[in-house]
């Protein structure tokens, strides 16, 4: 089925609408079709998130410590996706932590109450992004800020695209209908031009790092649940992109 633009630019809007809480124009519906389009807009998602994220750390670090430039801009990050994958994140390891059925894990999950076990992994999750990214030369970062957000969208893609939707219902559910070949190949190249902003050896680990963390997650949550949920999604990301800084420090250090 052919789309036109216009309607790929709806379905590009409205993957802002669901990922980012940046302003949408009010012409743009809430039709269905554009979430089950969107996660192929998932890294371009990314880019501009990194982008933004890059140009606020670069203006305040003129000014600013390299330390509070760095915490300032993670805290932009977190403000402009209403932090949504940190959440993901939190509440994937609370129901993979606290349970050991499909049934209760998925019941912990949904439960939009953080246990202890999602807030030491959000903790040590935000620490670790923050401490492996600010070893960096400080004129490394910005261009890390660009492509791990969209490298990391990419990784969900690719579990959104390899396996399967395990719930029921779920606001992700619209989400779940695969790609395909053509939308995976559009995400890999929004996900991989950013690369050309980095060295080739550090890109070249992040690259692994970061798919050696998919390749884990993925293995996990066929053996927990069978699939993924949209928490599980949430979690590739945030893994995922701290995998690629440390790659990424690896070459620095």
């Amino acid at each position: 089925m052919r789309v036109s633009l216009r309607e790929e630019v709806v379905h590009f809007f409205g993957a802002i609408r669901f990922f980012t809480c940046l302003p949408v124009p009010a012409r743009i519906g809430h039709g269905a079709e554009g979430l089950e389009r969107a996660m192929r807009y998932f890294p371009v998602i990314g880019l501009i998130i990194g982008a933004l994220s890059a140009i606020f750390f670069s203006a305040l670090s003129s000014f600013w410590p390299k330390s509070l430039a760095l915490l300032a801009s993670m805290a932009l990050t977190a403000l402009l996706t209403g932090g949504f994958h940190e959440d993901g994140w939190g509440d994937m390891v609370d129901g993979f932590g606290s349970a050991w059925t499909k049934e209760k894990t998925l019941e912990i999950m949904k439960d939009s109450r953080l246990g202890s076990f999602g807030v030491l992994a959000l903790t040590l999750m935000l620490a670790a992004r923050f401490f492996i990214v600010y070893d960096l030369p400080i004129s490394r970062i910005p261009s890390a800020m660009i492509a791990g957000p969209a490298f990391s969208r990419l990784c969900a893609v690719l579990v959104q695209h390899s396996m399967t939707y395990t719930r029921l219902d779920g606001k992700a559910r619209l989400l779940s209908v695969p790609v395909g070949w053509n939308g995976l190949v559009f995400a890999a190249m929004a996900a991989f031009l950013p690369l050309f902003l980095l060295f080739f050896r550090p890109a070249f680990l992040a690259v692994v790092f970061a798919l050696m963390a998919v390749f884990w997650l993925t293995r996990l949550f066929k053996r927990r649940i069978g699939g993924y949920t949209g928490d599980c999604l949430g979690a590739v990301q945030q893994f995922s992109e701290a995998a690629f800084y440390l790659g990424l420090s690896c070459e620095s250090s």
